[in-house]
């Protein structure tokens, strides 16, 4: 019979990818982590890691054993939940790891909102513990346990796969908007909220997120579409930035509803003609979401979610 502990060791080394960097991560030896991973060989009766040049993989046979404990772990997190609440164990500390406009936007309502109910059941202050996170930093806090909640985002023109041995909770749908500064908008003559058609816009500037977000890619995605490459003149990570630059008249842009700052002086905001939305979810490791803690967080996420969309 294969061992549990050794199966979750296995599926360590498919998240961190070296011997070393799953030894430092389980505060084990290198060594010890090898012996491990030799002993599941043998139970297994096949190999499971491969050497690649200087380092060690998984084998196809390691790759279909990590998907099927990602599946018994999940249905030990599960068991684990239900004991849990048996112990009455919802004051565990619960770590968040959020992009920035849904750490601006709905953190502080989740907080309130746990406060609320401690204060209300006796319970004492909420354990919440928060790490801004672009989505897949994000992700990858969560797949190294570094994180229990990851809040995400995708766009309709950028869809995201639901990582392997995680559940996915949406929260809301929110428009993807286009801020014109208001002059261009008048000149235009396109009405507060009317649509606008992208094509239109080829010869303006672009104000866009650093190409090393998914807002970008979604920017350049949303242009191609209208047939044209946009013309990027300031790339910048905050949407505040992004559309005070707007209101300065440098340019036009595409930015989220929920990462609009509450200052839009000069920016006149209107949905593209072919809609685009991004979806924001949290993800959670497979089975957790039953443990009282986490079930506690995740329904003032959705809550507070509510309240935003």
């Amino acid at each position: 019979m294969l061992d549990v502990r050794r199966l979750a060791l296995l599926r360590d080394f498919s998240v961190h990818r070296t011997i070393a960097a799953t030894a430092e991560a389980l505060h084990l030896t290198g060594p010890a982590v090898s012996q491990q991973l030799a002993a599941l060989e043998r139970e297994a009766g096949v190999p499971l890691l491969e050497k690649h040049g200087r380092t060690l993989r998984l084998t196809a046979a390691g790759r279909l054993l990590v998907e099927h404990a990602e599946v018994v772990l999940g249905d030990l997190a599960s068991a684990e939940a239900a004991l849990d609440g048996l112990r009455g164990g919802d004051r565990a500390p619960v770590r968040v790891a959020a992009f920035p406009s849904a750490a601006r936007v709905l953190l502080p309502d989740v907080w309130a909102r746990l406060a609320a109910g401690a204060a209300a059941d006796g319970t004492g202050p909420a354990e919440l513990r928060i790490a801004e996170h672009e989505p897949d930093a994000a992700v990858g806090a969560l797949r190294r346990r570094e994180a229990d909640i990851a809040v995400v985002h995708a766009y309709s023109l950028l869809p995201r796969d639901v990582p392997a041995g995680c559940e996915q909770h949406r929260l809301l749908d929110e428009p993807v908007l286009l801020a014109l500064p208001a002059a261009l908008a008048d000149r235009l003559r396109l009405a507060a909220g009317e649509s606008a058609d992208l094509a239109g816009l080829a010869a303006e500037n672009w104000l866009m997120p650093g190409p090393e977000t998914s807002c970008h890619e979604l920017t350049r995605r949303a242009c191609g579409a209208a047939g044209f490459v946009p013309r990027p003149v300031a790339l910048a990570s905050d949407f505040a930035v992004l559309t005070a630059l707007v209101g300065a008249g440098a340019g036009v842009a595409l930015v989220p509803r929920m990462a609009l700052p509450a200052a839009l002086d000069g920016v006149s905001l209107h949905p593209p003609a072919d809609p685009v939305t991004r979806t924001v979810s949290a993800l959670l490791a497979s089975g957790t979401s039953r443990q009282p803690a986490l079930r506690r967080v995740l329904e003032c996420l959705v809550a507070a979610a509510g309240a935003a969309a």
